[in-house]
């Protein structure tokens, strides 16, 4: 039976946490990895292959975030293991939680999500100070406002409308409900897909070429994009290439993503029809 006094993650979970605070922690998810290293140094074991922030991150390597070695994870002895609701299997997380581990999952879909879910996550489930590096990415977001969705007043619909893929080979774009959308709305941008029913839509190039956005934002993750690799197939349309990682992930790069995203998109390059 539940412990009722149990805190409980973002699903609404009961998490049984030990009574003493977490000393071996696993990250499943690049972002929480990175959040937890800049807050605790040395509190965590393991972190998964694509955790590539801090880049001196010296811990073991437990596989992907889809595919994490659960054994290797049960190795390291975690007290607590941290996931996201989005990037991470289910199966893989009640397999963990069968074995006696704690399981923390996070489930982020806005800026104001990533905020108030890194708090809890630091000081409720690795029982931590609040870090500064948190109160200075909100005060670096703040002057931008809520978002389009939370405020009319915002003034984020004047901007161009914008197509966002994600991926090609099939293409996928940025839908409905994402974290990386609210970002590019908060910064002004009308994504094309923002009403589409599914969050990563596969749209055929040409079906993406007749909206006639005003702009094509091309992360390089998840999909590595870059200048020889995706602008030439929006021919005539100016395209900003912009860091996956200011984009996508939420944690300490928040501090300094408005600023580094606000850059790429107010320098659009437009790629000439010759280059198709």
């Amino acid at each position: 039976m539940a412990d009722p006094t149990a805190p409980r993650d973002d699903l609404d979970l009961p998490v049984r946490l030990g009574s003493r605070p977490p000393r071996r922690v696993v990250s499943l998810v690049p972002s929480l990895t990175e959040a937890v290293a800049a807050t605790a140094p040395g509190l965590l074991v393991g972190a998964t292959d694509w955790c590539t922030h801090p880049a001196d991150l010296a811990v073991t390597r437990i596989g992907g975030t889809k595919n994490p070695d659960v054994p290797g994870v049960l190795a390291l002895e975690p007290d607590l293991v941290i996931a996201n609701d989005e990037e991470n299997r289910r199966p893989d997380l009640d397999a963990l939680r069968a074995a006696g581990v704690p399981v923390w999952v996070t489930d982020i879909r806005t800026l104001d999500d990533a905020f108030r879910s890194l708090d809890r996550l630091l000081t409720v489930a690795c029982r931590l100070p609040r870090p500064g590096w948190l109160d200075e990415a909100e005060a670096a977001w703040a002057p931008l406002g809520p978002s389009p969705d939370e405020s009319e007043s915002s003034g984020a619909s004047e901007g161009p409308t914008a197509v966002v893929p994600i991926w090609r080979r099939p293409w996928m774009v940025l839908g409905r409900d994402t974290f990386a959308g609210d970002l590019l709305r908060r910064l002004g941008l009308r994504l094309v897909h923002a009403d589409h029913p599914e969050r990563y839509p596969a749209v055929p190039l040409p079906e993406l070429l007749d909206c006639r956005a005003e702009l094509v934002v091309l992360p390089d993750e998840p999909y590595r994009f870059t200048a020889e690799d995706g602008p030439e197939a929006f021919p005539g349309t100016p395209v900003a290439l912009v860091s996956g990682r200011h984009l996508t992930w939420y944690g300490p790069s928040l501090v300094t993503a408005p600023a580094v995203l606000r850059q790429a998109i107010d320098h659009p390059f437009t790629p000439d029809a010759a280059d198709a």
